[in-house]
C-alpha cells in the first residue's frame, strides 16, 4: 500500500521551539513532533519544559533551558545546540512577553525588557542560526508578531511597537539570509486563548472581556490555530515563501 502523501512531513528534521513551556510554544512543539520532527524545547522553566516534553510524540527530543533576553549569549548557545544535536532545520520563535501598560507610565526599563524579549531575541536567534554549521542546507525561521502591531492598540503601545519591529525584521532578514539558505516568515495572530490571556482576564470586567471576544468574528483563537501555521511555514509547504507576513486572526482585520 502506498504511503499517504503528507506535504508537511518533518520526519528527521531538527526544530527549535522557543517559549515551549506553555501556550502557542507548547502547542507548536507538540504539533511538530506529531509531524515527525525532533524538537528542542526552549524556555526558562525546566519543570514546565519537561511537562511539554512528556506530551511529544516520537523520540530524539531535547530540553534546552535558556534565557533569550541574554542577547549577546544567544549565538553561542545556538552554536552549542548545533554541536550537541546537529544543524537546525528550523526555528519556531514563540517566546515573548505581553504586559499592558499605558504610555503615561512608560519607563526605559519597561521598554528595554519588552524590546529585548520580543524583538531582540528574534534578531539574536537569526544571528545564531546563520552561523556556519548551525543550520541545514535549507532552513526556516517562523516568527510571531501580533495584530497589536497592525491595528490601534491603546494602552499597549510598547508591546505593539516591539511586534511591529518583528514584521520589519522579517522582511529584512528574509533578504539578508537568502544566501545562507534560510527562509524567514512571520505569523500575525490576534487574541489566542493561552494561560497568558487567562491571567489577563482577571484584570478585565465582563464587558471588557466580551468586547475583546467580539473583535474576532470567529472568536478567540486556540494555540493549535497558530501552531498549524507555524508548522506550515517550517515545512516544504512554504518552500516558495520568504518575507511573508501571514495573518491568522479570526477575521479581526478583515
Amino acid at each position: 500500500m502506498t504511503a499517504l502523501y503528507n506535504p508537511m512531513d518533518l520526519s528527521g528534521r531538527r526544530m527549535l521551539v522557543t517559549g515551549a513551556s506553555a501556550g502557542i510554544g507548547r502547542a507548536t512543539a507538540v504539533m511538530l513532533s506529531r509531524l515527525g520532527a525532533r524538537v528542542i524545547l526552549n524556555g526558562r522553566d525546566v519543570d514546565r519544559l519537561n511537562d511539554t516534553a512528556a506530551q511529544l510524540e516520537g523520540d530524539g527530543h531535547a530540553v534546552a533551558a535558556f534565557d533569550l533576553s541574554e542577547l549577546e549569549a544567544v549565538p553561542g548557545w545556538v552554536k552549542q545546540l548545533a554541536a550537541d544535536h546537529g544543524p537546525l532545520d528550523g526555528i519556531a520563535h514563540c517566546a515573548g512577553i505581553q504586559t499592558l501598560r499605558p504610555i503615561r507610565i512608560f519607563s526605559a526599563d519597561f521598554f528595554d525588557s519588552v524590546m529585548r524579549a520580543n524583538l531582540g531575541s528574534a534578531l539574536a536567534l537569526a544571528r545564531g542560526l546563520r552561523q556556519k554549521g548551525c543550520h541545514a542546507e535549507r532552513a526556516a525561521m517562523a516568527l510571531i508578531s501580533s495584530t497589536a502591531a497592525t491595528a490601534a492598540s491603546p494602552g499597549n503601545v510598547v508591546y505593539a511597537a516591539s511586534k511591529g519591529g518583528v514584521i520589519a525584521a522579517t522582511k529584512g532578514l528574509a533578504v539578508e539570509l537568502l544566501s545562507d539558505g534560510i527562509r524567514v516568515n512571520c505569523v500575525v495572530p490576534s487574541i489566542v486563548e493561552t494561560e497568558l490571556i487567562e491571567r489577563g482576564k482577571q484584570k478585565l470586567t465582563a464587558e471588557q472581556y466580551e468586547h475583546l471576544r467580539k473583535l474576532q468574528p470567529l472568536g478567540f483563537g486556540h494555540p493549535d490555530d497558530i501552531a498549524h501555521m507555524l508548522a506550515y511555514l517550517l515545512a516544504d509547504t512554504s518552500r516558495w515563501m520568504t518575507g511573508s507576513i501571514v495573518t491568522v486572526d479570526g477575521g479581526r482585520t478583515a
